[in-house]
């Protein structure tokens, strides 16, 4: 995609309006929609907003920032007719140099180290689950499921169907190969999963993704939820993270002569997340209501530890070996910016493959069933109970801290500390219940 080309297909399609999104520190994906009278300059990247009002960008006595558009990443939005289409952008600053709290610059920077150290790239397969709840008379959303119904079923009672199908077809008319739709474990929950790419563009799409649920789910009286844990006592919605690097030979993950066809790269990668986990969950788990997903009992992983088919373990290794040979990291919740869950996952790995750490014994055993002692005895720790434990393992890691760089991580922190305070001052309707 080049500027000419973009030119020819805005002409064709009669397009009035662009959009040019971004997110900010916390994930929000964030648009500016101008006339297409303004394409030479979006495309030319001289398009400046005030930086100083988004959550963690700018102070206000230096907030003149660019929005600079990645062209690969236009494209004519299918609802609008072909009046609308959007391109996604990095942030630069004032002076023209990337903006270090941009969450898409960080990725990006990882991705550079990890091909310093050999690989071409990071191949990454998001599986974002959502919660369909219904709008009352005034569009409220009614925190209640919409169904009673579960995993894979099907027939009248799914009244999600026609919403996952529309949201497919959007999808498809956006690039997006789309694999599987069902219904989920939990009333009300649903999974639409598209196909692995690599981490920049899988990071791109999912931000795309969860927009175009939220559109779609309107559109048939719905509101899409990716709130961890809407409704108590019941699974909550994850995202699943398939991963792999690669290098110029292929996955460098697989090795045929190995007893379970996983290379030393591969086993050094899966050691350098468990070491981290339990720091970068402050990022693939970012909300207070996150913790109330990670507890025993409703299929989410609570324990650091990996298996090849034990789904109480935070890391599977699923069957499939050759080019499909990866890890799924099973902790991460739809809440999280994606940028900054991948590069901090992507940076914990190479951490691994460059101090060359050795892996612990698989976990074969159901951890949940598992007693406190003979966890202690497996050496198995527990992912953080809180956010404010998990804010403060990050600070304690120097790795991470890096990978984001000190803007992001002071702001990141500094945000995330305030929600926690603000939730830690509030008086919930559990404790009134319980204690008057």
């Amino acid at each position: 995609m080049d500027q000419s080309t973009i030119k020819q297909l805005v002409k064709e399609n009669g397009v009035e309006f662009i959009i040019l999104q971004f997110v900010d520190v916390l994930g929000n994906f964030k648009h500016l929609e101008l006339p297409i009278t303004q394409l030479d300059k979006v495309l030319d990247g001289d398009i400046m907003f005030d930086g100083s009002s988004i959550l963690g960008f700018a102070s206000i006595e230096n907030s003149d920032m660019y929005l600079k558009p990645d062209l690969s990443t236009f494209m004519v939005l299918p609802w609008s007719d072909g009046k609308e289409a959007r391109v996604i952008c990095d942030i630069y600053t004032g002076d023209q140099k990337p903006f270090e709290g941009d969450p898409r610059s960080c990725l990006k920077r990882v991705l550079a180290k990890a091909e310093s150290l050999g690989f071409s790239g990071l191949n990454v397969g998001p599986e974002p689950e959502f919660f369909l709840f219904p709008l009352n008379e005034k569009g409220e959303p009614v925190f209640e499921p919409h169904d009673s119904i579960g995993y894979f079923d099907a027939g009248a009672q799914d009244r999600g169907q026609k919403v996952r199908q529309d949201i497919t077809r959007t999808l498809h008319a956006m690039g997006f190969e789309v694999e599987a739709l069902h219904h989920e474990v939990a009333v009300g929950q649903h999974e639409v999963d598209f196909k692995y790419g690599d981490a920049l563009l899988t990071a791109d799409r999912i931000v795309t993704f969860k927009w175009v649920v939220k559109e779609v789910a309107r559109k048939y009286g719905f509101y899409a939820s990716f709130m961890p844990k809407p409704v108590a006592r019941i699974n909550g919605s994850g995202m699943h993270v398939h991963q792999s690097l690669f290098t110029s030979q292929g996955n460098a993950f697989y090795d045929a002569n190995d007893e379970i066809g996983l290379s030393e790269a591969a086993r050094q990668y899966l050691a350098g997340v468990l070491a981290h986990a339990k720091a970068f969950a402050a990022v693939t788990n970012p909300t207070v209501n996150s913790y109330k997903r990670l507890v025993p009992g409703y299929e989410a992983p609570c324990y650091i530890a990996w298996s090849c088919s034990n789904r109480s373990a935070l890391i599977r290794i699923p069957a499939a070996r050759k080019a499909a040979t990866r890890i799924e990291v099973r902790c991460p919740d739809p809440m999280a910016n994606p940028y900054l869950a991948l590069a901090l996952m992507l940076a914990s790995g190479l951490d691994g493959i460059e101090k060359k750490l050795p892996l612990v014994a698989e976990v074969k055993e159901n951890i949940y069933h598992m007693s406190e002692a003979v966890r202690a005895e497996y050496g198995i720790e527990a992912l953080p109970a809180d956010l404010n434990e998990a804010l403060n393992n990050l600070a304690q890691d120097d790795v991470l801290k890096s990978a984001l760089g000190n803007h992001l991580y002071e702001a990141y922190v500094s945000l995330k500390k305030a929600e926690w305070d603000e939730y830690r001052l509030e008086v919930h309707p559990w404790e009134l219940k319980q204690y008057n």
